[in-house]
């Protein structure tokens, strides 16, 4: 996983460029997240969730309100609702927050994505969807690692922070979902323009 870290100052720093000429509320939050770095749209999702109390998937305009305040998002409150309406489309006065991410996620080519899924397959051993400490064993060699090699960390250890590496920095369960794991990297294809070098390094980092 050389040069994430790399990617992941490139699109912070591309963001904030576009950021000061944008107008439209949609991509000025997508904008947002994405100064962030790749986990950025992932963050605003786990920000969403905690405040889903009722487990319905959904929230109204004052979560959604909370929630992008929560985050930190510098948006006006009639934007806001601007954006709120664009996805209320029936009209029920919720969105479907799971809906919002993958519409707020940077696009991705269908070759981009296919090799995106590849790794995560790959890396999903046990195939319930989840990768875990326990799916990169044997997948994913921790003995390489700087800190394993001087025993400051064991390979548990290594394994945790390579799946804390795709979480949002504000909570880490070291799982990743196959969601988690798409805007993780929908992320770092916003900041890379050729869809051949994605997929180079894609299959580099992974040996797909």
């Amino acid at each position: 996983m050389a040069g994430t870290s790399r990617h992941d100052r490139d699109m912070a720093l591309k963001a904030k460029q576009q950021l000061s000429t944008c107008s439209d509320p949609l991509e000025k939050l997508r904008l947002q997240c994405l100064t962030r770095g790749s986990s950025g749209i992932k963050g605003l999702g786990r920000v969403f969730r905690i405040m889903d109390d009722n487990e319905n998937r959904s929230l109204d305009l004052k979560e959604f309100l909370k929630g992008l305040n929560d985050y930190g998002v510098m948006m006006e409150k009639d934007e806001v609702s601007d954006l709120f309406q664009l996805f209320d489309k029936d009209g029920s006065g919720t969105i479907d927050f799971e809906e919002f991410l993958v519409t707020l996620r940077p696009p991705m080519s269908k070759a981009r994505r296919e090799v995106v899924l590849q790794a995560f397959l790959k890396l999903d051993k046990t195939g319930d969807g989840v990768i875990t400490i326990e799916d990169l064993q044997g997948v994913y060699n921790a003995k390489y690692h700087p800190k394993y090699q001087n025993g400051e960390w064991t390979e548990d250890q290594v394994f945790r922070t390579f799946l804390d590496s795709f979480d949002s920095p504000y909570d880490k369960d070291g799982k990743v979902t196959k969601e988690e794991f798409i805007n993780y990297y929908s992320g770092v294809s916003a900041s890379i323009d050729s869809d051949v070098y994605f997929i180079l390094m894609m299959r580099n980092a992974w040996k797909l």
